[in-house]
């Protein structure tokens, strides 16, 4: 799979990572596809190491939207715990 591929799977990664994760880093709807394109460059780098594939160069399937999606949690869990912001407990909306 290209990069471009990547960038795309990326993109829809975080958007669907936003919904997952409990918590608003402040970054809006752009900022968690760019938190998941990243992510999903790390998902994938990860699945690389860990099973000894190559992700990245093999098909657009349902293990490489996995892979996507759990590394966008990934790095949308770590911003949020890097930035500190919660919704929980923060008062009325």
């Amino acid at each position: 799979m290209s990069i471009i591929a990547w960038l795309v799977l990326g993109a829809i990664a975080g958007y669907i990572a936003g919904f997952l994760v409990k918590g608003d880093e402040g970054l809006g709807v752009i900022g968690h596809i760019v938190l998941g394109i990243v992510g999903a460059l790390v998902g994938g780098f990860l699945a690389s190491v860990l099973f000894n594939t190559k992700p990245i160069d093999g098909a657009l399937d349902i293990s490489s939207i996995v892979v996507a999606v759990i590394g966008a949690v990934i790095v949308v869990m770590v911003a949020g715990a890097i930035t500190g912001r919660s919704r929980a407990g923060r008062g009325p909306v």
